[in-house]
């Protein structure tokens, strides 16, 4: 089974002309980690998504979003907290910006979990839920109680800066969570603000590191490789949830192996599992919000 820690939020996405001060807003499901829980489950993965949601409307239909893509719901913590707001602006280019309502959040107060069930393989890691205290650190001893047990885990900084105070802190803090994660996947922009690169990351820990690029693709290095894949052309709607669609795939062609297999896997394997993540991050671009594939609309999961 995969596990993906983290936030879950309500998009509230431009309805119509995206350039209007004080158009209309639609409320979608989201967050990083909630959307790669929704993209496993259904991409036909064995996922449960560890959070806690609130008990308001808002985290009613979230919880209804997670049951209906298959995925398990028994790590999910209940709050009586708001649910945290993200508002979404869409530029001409479909690239999404975000302001966060996020004080006070259900969220933001998850706390450890005693023990995950014996036969979870994999973890993800990401966004808000590893900035925003005291629910940070609460996900940050998982990650490292997890991975000291073998687990795959895969971090997905997915940075917004807005809701960094000391943008110093956490780039120090980002290196000591390094040790403990198997797979880094980020965005050229994340790579940009973290201030660092590839060959330093891996040196500090991860067996595999995949940079996203946008429209030009994905990039993967290995202390031996680094191979790259285009993107795949579409007609864009927006990119919100098109990150976390990557991180599903990804996982759903690694779990199951051990973490330092990721360091052996050869050019065609990373090739083949690349541009399946590539295709499902370019089918969820199609539609507004974060809808991500399921795998019948994509060609077959490779083999690794």
């Amino acid at each position: 089974m995969i596990v993906v820690a983290g936030e879950s939020l309500i998009d509230l996405v431009p309805d119509g002309a995206a350039a209007a001060p004080l158009g209309a807003l639609a409320p979608r499901r989201g967050g990083g980690p909630y959307n790669t829980a929704v993209a496993l489950g259904r991409l036909g993965a064995d996922v449960a998504f560890c959070s806690r949601v609130s008990t308001d409307a808002f985290g009613e239909a979230l919880m209804d979003g997670l049951r209906a893509a298959g995925v398990r719901t028994g790590l999910v913590q209940r709050g009586p907290e708001p649910t945290t707001l993200a508002v979404a602006t869409v530029g001409a280019d479909g690239s999404a910006g975000y302001g966060f309502y996020a004080e006070g959040t259900a969220d933001r107060l998850f706390v450890l979990p005693e023990r995950l069930p014996t036969h979870v393989r994999a973890l993800s890691f990401g966004t808000l839920s590893l900035a925003l205290e005291p629910g940070a650190s609460a996900y940050e001893a998982l990650l490292r109680r997890e991975a000291g047990r073998g687990a795959l885990t895969l971090l997905d900084p997915n940075i917004r800066a807005g809701l960094i105070p000391n943008p110093k802190g956490y780039r120090s803090r980002f290196l000591r969570w390094l040790p403990y994660v198997s797979l880094l996947k980020l965005s050229e922009e994340d790579a940009r603000w973290l201030g660092g690169a590839p060959d330093e990351w891996l040196a500090a820990g991860p067996a595999a590191i995949v940079l996203t690029r946008g429209a030009a693709g994905l990039t993967v290095f290995t202390p031996t490789l680094n191979v790259s894949v285009p993107g795949v052309a579409v007609a864009v709607a927006d990119t919100i949830g098109a990150g976390d669609t990557v991180n599903a795939a990804l996982l759903h062609g690694l779990a199951g192996r051990d973490p330092q297999d990721l360091a052996t896997l050869d050019e065609d394997a990373w090739t083949a599992l690349l541009a399946y993540a590539a295709q499902a991050a370019a089918h969820t671009c199609t539609r507004p919000g974060a809808e991500p594939p399921y795998a019948t609309e994509l060609r077959p999961l490779p083999r690794l």
